[in-house]
């Protein structure tokens, strides 16, 4: 093998084995928890060795990047994800390659995202990205929904036609009442996805989780976890 082929395998068995020990803490089969590697900044040739070593979830949040690194990698068996914080202008390009688009916050992108989706012949899955920071403006500092826009935001996208409704995404906060206590921001989300359930019963999926804070994800009931540094190591800085 190659020294980066060498160096992904050992970290994702590293990764593996922190998240099959997390789901033995919390009494959880291995198989309800699915690893995303989050390879944002990295070559395809990285997506094309992490293919390679069984990964079948990969994410991005920058479409500039992602939409040439997905068609290179096109011929791969993935789901790619869409993470970051996505523009109407960039909707047409997304949905021609991701999956499921994790980030889905505001009605006016729900309707950009269904009109793309019907245009392509696509569905695409869509997670509401919670925002437990979320202050006056109803939007957290990186983006997402309020606790109190999820149901109208959630029944939005189940009746848009070429979505699906999957579940709920958050990242852990770096303010508010949340900061620093990523597990009981994780604890939130499970409890705003049990609510969601109700009227949403096939909304199950829960992406929660990265590379310093997924034991505390899996811990409380995440399904997805998002990791990146973990895998690919430390990432250049973006210039």
């Amino acid at each position: 093998m190659t020294d980066r082929k060498d160096e992904l395998a050992g970290n994702l068995a590293k990764v593996e084995e922190r998240i099959a020990a997390a789901c033995a803490a919390a009494g959880r089969p291995r198989d309800e928890v699915t690893l995303i590697v989050v390879t944002k900044t990295y070559p395809a040739g990285d997506v094309r060795i992490l293919a390679e070593l069984g990964v079948r979830h990969v994410a991005e949040n920058r479409d500039q990047d992602a939409a040439p690194k997905a068609a290179e990698c096109a011929d791969l068996p993935l789901s790619w994800h869409f993470v970051g914080q996505l523009q109407t202008n960039k909707v047409r390009s997304v949905v021609g390659y991701a999956d499921l688009v994790q980030s889905v916050d505001r009605a006016k992108l729900v309707t950009a995202l269904s009109k793309e989706a019907v245009r392509a012949g696509r569905e695409i899955g869509c997670l509401l990205q919670v925002a437990l920071d979320a202050g006056a403006s109803g939007r957290g500092e990186r983006g997402g929904v309020a606790p109190a826009g999820i149901e109208e935001l959630a029944d939005l996208v189940a009746a848009s036609p070429g979505l699906r409704l999957d579940g709920l995404m958050t990242v852990a906060p770096l303010t508010g009442e949340y900061a620093g206590r990523q597990r009981a921001a994780f604890e939130r989300l499970m409890d705003l996805s049990t609510d969601l359930r109700r009227t949403h019963p096939t909304a199950t999926m829960v992406s929660a989780g990265m590379s310093a804070d997924l034991e505390e994800a899996v811990a409380v009931g995440a399904t997805h976890v998002r990791v990146g540094t973990a895998v690919l190591g430390v990432r250049p800085r973006l210039r």
